[in-house]
């Protein structure tokens, strides 16, 4: 059996040959990864998203696909198509892009809405449908999804639907003076550190985490937390929308994962606390009063958090 918290230590390390000084948030895709969840890494230019989600499919012996979002693609390009074969007269089943283990979806919001909505079966159900027949994705399955939160011309944003179907959103930032002076150093001379990954491990090696994240267990005081969590976010002042049941039950397996990675076979309540965030904010709806007066989503969900009673009891 894997030892989650050694996968973890050789993944952080392998990408950090590329991504410097960003352990958790590598651990963050991780988390995700082993919760079969999806990932939108949003940030400004030039900071390493595409990099990150890069360098991650590298660090996996899975198959890898990048989709760059254009406003030209099809639902077609994503999910497949069936053409028909002359020699027999059937129809033949052509795969998209789609059809991998890791998809990087490059600048997701530079495509049309129609072309967005391509992906809500796939990252919802596993699967996606072509000419009334159903094909599975391959397993495991994880978007890594791309877009710029500060450009506007020639973007579609992502609607709430398409939002709330990714298990969390993370960003890079920018890196600390020292940071940057070590990717400087390591990209001088020609060197091209991304080729220096390689395979961590395997697709039947996450299957096998993913399964360990499911026995891990959450005490009905823990999974109350996360209900009341839920449900005062959406009588907050603040918010026009709260926590769908979605975001509730992938902060409950974001926390299983959280606690499976720290050595633990059992939840507590500050493995909720730290995964509340990525996990919940991008599905928040600020009231216009809010917006008015600069409110962020992180901000009203620590004030939720700090109004919702903590479990003593959590074993």
């Amino acid at each position: 059996m894997q030892n989650p918290q050694r996968v973890a230590a050789a993944l952080k390390q392998s990408v950090g040959q590329v991504i410097i000084g960003k352990h958790d948030t590598v651990e963050l895709a991780l988390i995700a990864l082993l919760c079969r969840g999806h990932v939108l890494i949003e940030d400004v230019p030039g900071v390493g998203k595409t990099t990150l989600a890069s360098a991650l499919a590298r660090s996996l012996d899975c198959s890898f696909k990048r989709i760059q979002f254009t406003p030209d693609i099809t639902p077609s390009d994503i999910t497949g198509f069936s053409i028909v074969n002359f020699k027999t007269g059937d129809l033949e089943y052509r795969p998209g892009l789609l059809i991998s283990q890791v998809v990087l979806a490059d600048e997701i919001n530079r495509t049309s809405p129609k072309t967005q909505s391509s992906l809500l079966e796939a990252m919802e159900e596993g699967q996606v449908t072509v000419d009334g027949t159903t094909y599975r994705m391959p397993q495991p399955f994880i978007v890594l999804a791309t877009q710029n939160p500060v450009e506007f011309v020639g973007t579609y944003p992502l609607p709430e639907a398409q939002l709330d179907r990714f298990f969390m959103r993370i960003s890079v930032g920018y890196p600390t003076p020292e940071e940057e002076a070590e990717i400087l150093e390591r990209y001088s001379g020609g060197n091209r550190p991304m080729q220096e990954v390689r395979p961590i491990c395997g697709a039947r090696d996450i299957v096998e985490l993913q399964s360990q994240v499911d026995s891990v267990y959450t005490s009905r005081e823990v999974r109350s937390y996360i209900a009341a969590i839920a449900s005062a976010s959406r009588r907050h002042a603040a918010l026009q929308l709260g926590v769908s049941t979605r975001g509730a039950i992938f902060l409950t397996h974001a926390a299983q994962s959280r606690a499976l990675l720290d050595g633990r076979d059992y939840v507590i309540p500050e493995d909720v606390q730290r995964m509340a965030e990525p996990v919940l904010a991008h599905r928040l709806i600020l009231s216009p009063e809010a917006r008015m007066r600069n409110q962020t989503p992180e901000r009203v969900l620590q004030s939720v958090l700090g109004a919702v009673p903590v479990p003593v009891k959590v074993k």
